[in-house]
């Protein structure tokens, strides 16, 4: 289906969740620069749409190919206080915006949010409620389904949850063994049938390039996948960084399968799930026809954020715990991401950003095009500034050029990322620090 350029697959490039990166954020920008945006809010008429991502950095079990933000979930006392530092971020947060703005999406993420207490996931629900105009929020959590049981779905259905997003990675016993998550096909069957009847939409992450992993394995997991029929899929390839996780460390390099066979991997999971009436969301992603994701991508409404291809249009999104990021349309800024530290700046009543980057006009120019590129697979350049070079790709017929304009063609899409560097100003020839693009 798609035709395999290794050499334009080596060079390690972003999965541009922001423009500019998480790699350009300073420590000079910060609390202050949140302060005036949250201030600056003060002129928009209330109903402007802003969304909430609210950031649990822990797991009962850690998983050894995991990138995120997260710690061992085994001291009761380190949870209770964990949720007593948010609640009181949530409080400040809120009363600096006084009633501005209208929270459209409540987004928890992790880590694992129900490696938390059940309690303790319905009193930080009330209290975003109690804070902030959100009662019409759309909901959506990230879960862990080995921690998953009636009680917490029953719950999650009476607090209106509407969707979420199980961590499946694979079905493969074996392959689990090799990354630290064991989760038999039948919990996981048992959690969707229950969400299903809750009324709650499902979503799963599954992941190739894992240690161990063979093309019959991805196969087999996505067939299982398929069978449940969840209303999403994410299929993302496992990135090793162990100089940077030390976690990744337990895994054997030497058992990953090499970049061919990532690449291989990638097609079949196309090729499969679009065969099985999923439609391709960018270039991970994929929605069953129905789903809003799916109508977002036909209707050319498909945006990108630090939660990957999403269907929400607002343009400031507020992040809450250790390490959660912020966005405004000049301004990117992340929470303190030590826990320990940022609970003493969130108990004082302080805002807690303590790192990020301002969004020049040229910033958001090209991240514009970037975010155009791979959510709608063309963007406009203009011809008031230089289109980067694109012959290689152009003369493999990966993208299309015209007057001002680049557009992808359908054998591009493993190559969307390396087509959007092109337009990264702040790329290194040498850089090393993000995963392959596939």
């Amino acid at each position: 289906m798609w035709t395999y350029h290794p050499d334009l697959l080596d060079r390690p490039v972003p999965r541009y969740t922001s423009y500019p990166t998480a790699a350009q954020f300073g420590g000079d920008v910060g609390a202050a620069e949140l302060a005036a945006r949250l201030d600056a809010v003060a002129g928009v008429k209330r109903d402007d749409a802003l969304s909430l991502y609210v950031h649990i950095p822990y797991c009962h079990d850690i998983c050894w190919y995991c990138g995120c933000n997260t710690g061992a979930a085994n001291r009761v006392q380190r949870l209770a206080a964990y949720v007593e530092s948010l609640e009181r971020e949530i409080a400040t947060l809120a009363a600096r915006l006084n009633g501005r703005g209208r929270v459209r999406r409540i987004a928890f993420g992790g880590g694992s949010p129900n490696s938390l207490p059940l309690v303790d996931f319905v009193r930080l629900l009330q209290q975003l409620l109690l804070c902030f105009e959100a009662h019409h929020a759309e909901l959506s959590v990230e879960l862990d389904p080995r921690r998953l049981d009636g009680q917490w779905i029953s719950t999650m259905a009476a607090m209106g949850v509407d969707r979420v997003n199980l961590g499946v990675q694979t079905f493969t016993p074996h392959v689990q063994a090799r990354i630290g998550r064991i989760q038999p096909l039948d919990m996981v069957e048992r959690a969707v049938g229950q969400l299903r009847a809750a009324g709650i939409a499902t979503g799963f992450d599954l992941m190739y390039g894992l240690p161990g992993q063979t093309q019959d394995d991805l196969a087999a997991t996505l067939e299982a996948a398929i069978a449940m029929r969840p209303a999403r899929i994410a299929l993302f390839g496992y990135a090793h960084m162990p100089r940077l996780l030390p976690r990744q460390r337990r895994i054997d390099a030497g058992d990953l399968p090499d970049l061919a066979a990532r690449f291989a991997m990638a097609a079949r999971g196309h090729e499969t799930l679009t065969g099985a009436g999923y439609e391709a969301i960018g270039f991970d992603h994929f929605a069953l026809p129905e789903d809003a994701m799916a109508r977002a991508a036909r209707e050319g409404r498909l945006r990108r954020n630090f939660q990957g291809f999403t269907d929400d249009p607002a343009d400031i999104l507020l992040g809450l715990g250790a390490s959660a990021i912020s966005q405004f349309p000049d301004l990117i800024v992340q929470n303190e991401k030590q826990a320990g530290p940022w609970r003493g700046m969130a108990d004082a009543g302080r805002l807690t950003a303590a790192r990020g980057t301002l969004r020049t006009p040229e910033d958001r120019r090209r991240g514009r095009i970037i975010e155009a590129l791979l959510c709608q697979g063309e963007a406009h350049v203009g011809t008031a500034h230089p289109m980067p070079d694109l012959r290689r790709f152009e003369r493999l017929g990966l993208v299309r050029l015209s007057e001002g304009r680049v557009a992808l063609t359908r054998d591009a899409l493993p190559y969307a990322r390396s087509i959007a560097a092109c337009f990264d100003a702040y790329m290194e020839p040498t850089e090393r620090r993000f995963s392959h693009a596939v």
